[in-house]
């Protein structure tokens, strides 16, 4: 009797086991800044990405987390990684920066130079990389839509992409090149060079259209899709 109760509890212990094991969730944390933050909206991202899950059967496999604080820098991500992300215990990290390091140079003074950008970047791929956080680098879509190259900033966001691709490259680490993504579809839909209301609300943030774009790139570069 004490064998088959003992040999019973084994059962039940080992199936419970795997059900756990089963359960478990992939968990992805988005960090980033204001884009990020509007993420979790009802038609943001990374909620959208939750549907496209859903569609594909696939959702229990994942948890979606947003991590977007407004108005966002590198160095604000850096000061608050600890809280922000690492306390969530990610399986995946993606880091979405980079338009605010620009946009306020010009708007506020307050930007971030190319060099300190680079070095806070790396801080923060080196301290996820020691805790075996998988890492997936986004470049700055855009400040503008315009498609002759007179938004201002278009210089700037494409030295601080080459400096993410660089960092992507050296450091092992996955990249959805929105950069480049947001050029291609503007240069092919954007036929009136218009600065914004193709993807964007203001240049900088996605409307509903921008979402679904950008949910889709995220879906393919972290393979979900």
């Amino acid at each position: 009797m004490k064998f088959l109760s003992r040999t019973f509890l084994l059962a039940i212990l080992g199936v419970t086991a795997m059900s756990m094991m089963k359960q478990k969730k992939t968990r992805i944390v988005f960090f980033g800044d204001s884009i990020t933050q509007a993420g979790v909206g009802k038609t943001g991202f990374i909620t959208k990405m939750q549907e496209m899950l859903q569609q594909k059967g696939t959702a229990a496999q994942y948890e979606l987390m947003g991590a977007g604080i407004g108005g966002n820098k590198v160095y604000d991500l850096y000061l608050r990684m600890d809280d922000d992300v690492l306390a969530k215990n990610p399986d995946v990290v993606v880091i979405w920066v980079g338009v605010n390091d620009v946009w306020h140079k010009a708007s506020s003074g307050t930007g971030t130079d190319a060099d300190k950008f680079e070095k806070f970047y790396t801080a923060i791929i080196k301290k996820f990389q020691a805790k075996n956080i998988q890492l997936v680098l986004c470049t700055p879509s855009t400040i503008g839509e315009k498609t002759d190259y007179s938004n201002q900033q278009d210089g700037d966001l494409n030295n601080y992409s080459n400096i993410i691709r660089k960092l992507a490259k050296a450091n092992n680490c996955k990249l959805i090149d929105l950069r480049t993504d947001f050029r291609d579809y503007n240069l092919k839909n954007n036929t009136e060079n218009r600065e914004s209301g193709i993807l964007t609300t203001d240049r900088v943030h996605l409307n509903e259209k921008g979402n679904t774009f950008v949910a889709e790139r995220m879906m393919e570069g972290l393979g979900l899709k």
